[in-house]
C-alpha cells in the first residue's frame, strides 16, 4: 500500500520513488529555480500516472510551480522532485523552463531568489 502525497508515514521510502536514481535520465539541466508547467499530453493522460507523478502533474497544472516547491508539496527532497520531474518531462506530461543565465555564470538574481522564497511561504 502506498502513501499518498502529503501523507504522514509514507510506505514506499524516498529513494524507491526513482529507483534509487539520484540523478535525471534525460540530461536535463534543472536549477532549483527551474519552473515547471503541464503540456497538453500531460494534461490529457495524467490519470494513468502512479500517485507521485500525478500529483506532480496536479501542481504543474494549477501554475507554473519550482522543483523546490514540487518537493515541499510530496514531503521528499529536492533531488527526488528533480528525478521525478525528469521522468514526466522526458515522457512529455512537462515542460521544464530553465531561468534565463546569469551573466558571467554567477548566481540567480536577488529578485529571482526572492520570488522562489515568496512561493515556498504559500505553501
Amino acid at each position: 500500500m502506498r502513501a499518498t502525497a502529503g501523507q504522514a508515514g509514507r510506505v514506499v521510502p524516498v529513494y524507491a520513488l526513482t529507483k534509487g536514481r539520484t540523478h535525471t535520465t534525460e540530461g536535463l539541466d534543472m536549477p532549483l529555480e527551474a519552473l515547471v508547467t503541464v503540456s497538453g499530453h500531460g494534461a490529457r493522460l495524467a490519470g494513468s500516472l502512479d500517485p507521485e507523478y500525478r500529483a506532480i502533474v496536479d501542481l504543474g497544472g494549477l501554475r507554473p510551480i519550482s522543483l523546490v516547491e514540487i518537493g515541499s508539496a510530496l514531503g521528499v527532497p529536492v533531488g527526488v522532485a528533480r528525478v521525478l520531474v525528469s521522468d514526466l518531462a522526458g515522457a512529455g506530461y512537462l515542460v521544464v523552463h530553465a531561468p534565463p543565465p546569469t551573466t558571467a555564470g554567477g548566481p540567480p538574481s536577488r529578485a529571482l531568489l526572492e520570488r522562489l522564497l515568496d512561493g515556498l511561504r504559500t505553501h
